[in-house]
């Protein structure tokens, strides 16, 4: 097999400058992080002009799914190809399914154009993060976090806005079409000023592999995030996703130990400092699904609040975390990778306690200020992760290993929808007597308790992400930097 040779910094310095670069992959990152946050404050109006009220929780759904299920692929072939093709690939995908959305005529088309939006964010994200792995070396890492992270303070701010004022006074087909001048811009960007040097080589595609991963991956994504809200857990429907994709997973093993050159190869889980990083991200995952799904709907359905005010609970979380990531860089240089992402896991330990003692007769001050603390922790657990991760590997291997991690937060985005989801309809259910599709019609009698229990599941869920930052070795930064870091600063 041949291998690609790293793209070293000072072919990047010959060929282009980094801030163009970081530009880009900034104005790509932006495109994903708006778009979290950006259709969900003008949901009423689509349902208002598209119909299908029941339908549209798909709008997100199948988002997560297309999104989780590429970024294995698009890694390895960005290990295989370059970067810059993929993330080429991924923003023109992003950008044709923000067209098509905004010229749905249904609410059905608008689920499936829904489904390749989904399919090019899938390579935003890990590809980005993996070409800043690529040219800069840990110590400016930890300064362009900054950036990176400044990316999502600034959406979570302008995506609600632009959604509001879209809906209200424009129209909200204008949420996907104001993504088409940004990747636009991006794509330039990275066509003109991204060079990098890689080995044309022929290779072997797990042609295999990447079926049975996707398939069985879609499958359980499926089962997870619809199971108890379209069908029973204990329905045939649901036993049988869960079966056929637990069956394709497990052949998905037995392929990859033999493919040449394997999608998901299995050392990532044998790497210690690697596989630590993948169990953070799947935690941190479960975590921040699960709690964005519901505190919106606790604040609107129990405190009493409007949309607009319950965003603010949620855009706090979501402030906090850049907040940390970009301070992140300081402390993991000083302390190192595993104390650094302990104190964030500690840290998020403590904004879920916060939420317990949260009552009806509370304000939206004190939904804020737990959730503001919980993004702070993991602003210092999830980048370091990532940035440690990506060091313990060279360049032919840092998209397969970014992908992993970026993979393992997706399912455990869908674990924690699934898993919270179960636990407020099973509430409700015992209170009325039957389950509802129609949680915010309820009383906030009936939703306190339900939702209530979702603070107390997130506090056991952020303790198992402290015992998980424990896994991280103690000399993660010596063991994954020193190699990688070398060699860029040989080339500078």
């Amino acid at each position: 097999m041949t291998s690609t040779p790293a793209i070293s910094r000072a072919d990047v310095g010959l060929r282009s400058e980094r801030g163009p670069i970081l530009l880009a992959v900034m104005l790509s990152i932006g495109l994903v992080a708006i778009d979290a946050t950006i259709l969900a404050t003008a949901v009423p109006a689509v349902v208002d002009d598209l119909g299908g009220f029941t339908q549209f929780p798909w709008l997100f759904s199948v988002y997560l799914l297309g999104q989780a299920v590429s970024v294995p692929l698009y890694s390895k072939l960005a290990d295989q190809y370059g970067r810059k093709p993929m993330m080429m690939i991924g923003v023109g995908l992003f950008l044709v399914g923000s067209l098509l959305c905004g010229v749905a005529w249904s609410m059905v088309a608008l689920i499936a154009f829904r489904a390749i939006q989904g399919l090019g964010a899938g390579a935003v994200m890990p590809i980005g993060m993996t070409i800043v792995g690529d040219i800069y070396t840990i110590a400016e890492r930890a300064k362009v976090q900054g950036y990176l992270a400044s990316v999502w303070a600034l959406a979570a701010v302008i995506g609600p806005t632009l959604g509001g004022v879209f809906a209200d006074y424009v129209s909200w087909r204008w949420i996907f079409f104001v993504n088409l001048p940004i990747g636009v811009a991006a794509m330039f960007m990275l066509l003109r000023r991204f060079e990098e040097q890689v080995t044309r080589a022929r290779h072997r595609f797990d042609v295999v592999g990447a079926t049975l991963l996707t398939a069985g991956g879609l499958l359980l994504l499926l089962a997870l995030l619809e199971g108890g809200v379209r069908w029973s857990w204990t329905s045939a429907t649901s036993i049988a996703l869960f079966a056929i994709s637990l069956a394709m997973l497990a052949a998905f093993v037995v392929v990859e130990t033999r493919a040449a050159e394997p999608v998901l190869p299995l050392w990532v889980f044998r790497n210690r400092v690697i596989l630590a990083a993948i169990l953070v991200s799947l935690v941190i995952g479960v975590l921040l699904m699960g709690l964005t799904s519901y505190i919106p709907l606790y604040a609107q359905g129990v405190l009493g609040h409007g949309a607009v005010s319950s965003g603010f609970a949620l855009a706090a979380l979501t402030l906090g975390w850049p907040l940390a990531a970009s301070n992140a860089g300081r402390l993991y240089l000083t302390i190192g990778f595993r104390a650094t992402i302990v104190i964030g896991s500690v840290i998020a330990l403590g904004g879920t306690l916060l939420l317990l003692p949260i009552g009806p007769d509370s304000s939206l001050w004190y939904v804020a200020v737990p959730c503001f603390v919980m993004g702070f922790g993991f602003g210092f657990a999830a980048a370091p992760a990532v940035i440690v991760a990506q060091s313990a590997v060279d360049w032919q291997r840092r998209g397969v290993t970014t992908g992993a991690t970026m993979f393992a937060r997706s399912v455990g985005s869908a674990i924690g929808v699934a898993v919270f989801g179960a636990m407020v309809n099973a509430g409700v259910t015992d209170r009325i007597g039957h389950a509802t599709p129609n949680l915010e019609h309820l009383s906030p009698s009936v939703l306190d308790g339900p939702i209530h229990t979702t603070f107390v599941g997130s506090a056991v869920v952020a303790v198992a992400l402290v015992v998980v930052s424990f896994l991280m070795p103690k000399r993660a930064a010596d063991e994954s930097a020193t190699a990688p870091v070398a060699a860029e600063e040989a080339t500078a």
